[in-house]
């Protein structure tokens, strides 16, 4: 489930707390949680009407809309064959900021991270510390030339990037993405053991 900015801050400060989104099949449920540039999200409820269903004048005031109208011409614009009501609420601030800021890692800390790197590589192909070393190498280059320079479709290789990103280990630019002080130091450390 994508979320703007405005509806992540607002479900953050606790003034949005349902999503509307009309889809063929539902991409939510209920105890899931999502990272978000306002911090992480918890998915509480989700309710499935008919892809017709009107909502309500609460239902668009819960999910930040100025009125029903408001609301239902946003979901029109969408044809599906179900609407849902996302009832969402605030969990916790986004932790991957602080961790990709701390660059002073333990023996510990480089084991782990090799360990979670490992099992990626092992579940798929080896394509971790090429991603890494891509991506060091290529600070705020488009994700699409990155993804093309290997070969890959462009929302594989964002995928696989957001999962470095998960571990601290890159940050996400307006254009491209850059390696984190954790990331540089991971692969500082690492390349001494080659």
């Amino acid at each position: 489930m994508l979320l703007n900015r405005d509806t992540a801050e607002g479900i953050a400060n606790g003034s949005i707390t349902l999503v509307l989104r009309r889809w063929d099949a539902p991409r939510a449920k209920a105890g899931g949680t999502q990272r978000t540039v306002a911090g992480t999200i918890r998915v509480d409820d989700v309710a499935e009407y008919p892809g017709g269903y009107r909502v309500t004048a609460a239902q668009a005031r819960a999910a930040g809309y100025p009125s029903a109208a408001a609301a239902q011409r946003e979901l029109d614009r969408r044809p599906a064959r179900h609407t849902y009501a996302i009832a969402v609420s605030y969990l916790a601030p986004d932790e991957r900021p602080e961790l990709a800021a701390e660059d002073d890692l333990s023996a510990d800390d480089v084991r782990a991270i090799t360990a979670r790197l490992d099992r990626w590589d092992a579940a798929t192909e080896p394509w971790t510390r090429r991603y890494l070393e891509l991506v060091a190498a290529n600070d705020a280059v488009r994700a699409p030339d990155l993804a093309a320079r290997l070969g890959l479709d462009v929302p594989r290789f964002k995928r696989r990037v957001r999962q470095l990103k998960s571990l601290g280990l890159t940050i996400s630019l307006d254009v491209g993405y850059r390696l984190s002080p954790r990331g540089r130091a991971y692969l500082r450390m690492t390349a001494a053991g080659r």
